[in-house]
């Protein structure tokens, strides 16, 4: 499997569907903020790495591939399960970018200036993260 940008699934995506995901989105991040403002910035910062978006788009994507094998008059089911659990390797691999992430604005942001730290760190994450998707397709 190649990651590839496909913009005809914009298309494809019904506005209610994008709602969803926005609106969990938000809620979880007024929760972190709530939780930040009770018990300080460290333990919020804990629950800034949720993957706000994440539980609503794997339900979406494993109703999707459900949705078109019903269509072909195929149970969906597996093939639901299978994609949502390719969405899940995906946004772990993504998580443990954002651990490195975290680790450089953590350790460089106090004494250096926002703006390069944040390049540095997103940088770092993407290099993780496709790192990691290169080491599973070098495994298989």
């Amino acid at each position: 499997m190649y990651v590839k940008l496909n913009l005809a699934a914009l298309a494809q995506t019904k506005p209610g569907e994008y709602a969803i995901r926005f609106l969990f989105g938000g809620v979880v991040t007024v929760l972190t903020g709530l939780i930040a403002d009770k018990f300080g910035p460290a333990v919020g910062g804990l629950f800034l790495a949720f993957p706000a978006i994440f539980p609503a788009t794997a339900t979406l994507v494993a109703a999707h591939e459900r949705e078109k094998k019903y269509a072909a008059g195929i149970d969906g089911t597996a093939r639901g399960r299978d994609a949502a659990a390719l969405e899940a390797r995906g946004a772990a691999f993504g998580a443990i970018g954002l651990a490195g992430f975290a680790a450089i604005v953590w350790r460089l942001l106090p004494g250096h200036p926002a703006p390069a730290v944040l390049i540095a760190a997103a940088v770092a994450w993407l290099a993780v993260s496709i790192l990691l998707w290169r080491l599973r397709q070098i495994l298989r």
